[in-house]
């Protein structure tokens, strides 16, 4: 299973987002998705799983909830938008993985791609695939692919869609 991860869209959605994803097989948006018509599109496209971020408005509430559970290839995903990064998790975080440990831990909101193994938490995969939108202080608009297969995460790739406020 191939898997597109984004995030902070912001209400900008680059049509690269098609292209590299078109592989894909689902798609997770982590947050401050900033339109309904984001949701939309990308329902449309493929699969989609997607959580509210703090600048969502009450439309995208009603649309997607806070956080996601969920599991694929035998995998225990959970997608959140503001967690912090290892080991500075945020005290929500922290609780909820101290209480259930998923496989990969998913979230958005920093604007700074980062993609480990959080060696504390029993090489739980720590998934942040940076900014995609035009908004925030981030210098490249980025997201991830991963593939999972048979209870593993076997490939995964971090895609730069160009330089922030560089319209394609």
């Amino acid at each position: 299973m191939k898997v597109g991860i984004l995030s902070d869209t912001h209400g900008y959605l680059d049509p690269k987002v098609f292209e590299y994803f078109a592989p894909c097989d689902e798609i997770w948006h982590a947050g401050d998705i900033g339109s309904p018509d984001i949701i939309v599109q990308l329902q449309r496209f493929k699969p989609l799983v997607a959580v509210s971020g703090n600048i969502d408005d009450r439309n995208i509430r009603s649309l997607v909830p806070e956080e996601q559970w969920l599991e694929r290839e035998g995998l225990h995903i959970w997608i959140t938008h503001i967690g912090g990064s290892p080991p500075g998790y945020n005290p929500r975080v922290r609780k909820n993985l101290s209480e259930r440990l998923p496989h990969i831990f998913v979230c958005g909101h920093s604007h700074i791609l980062k993609i480990m193994c959080d060696r504390q938490r029993n090489n739980m995969l720590f998934i942040n695939p940076g900014a995609a939108g035009q908004q925030g202080f981030h210098t490249h608009r980025t997201m991830v692919r991963i593939e999972l297969q048979d209870g593993k995460v076997v490939g995964a790739e971090a895609i730069e869609l160009g330089r922030r406020g560089a319209l394609t």
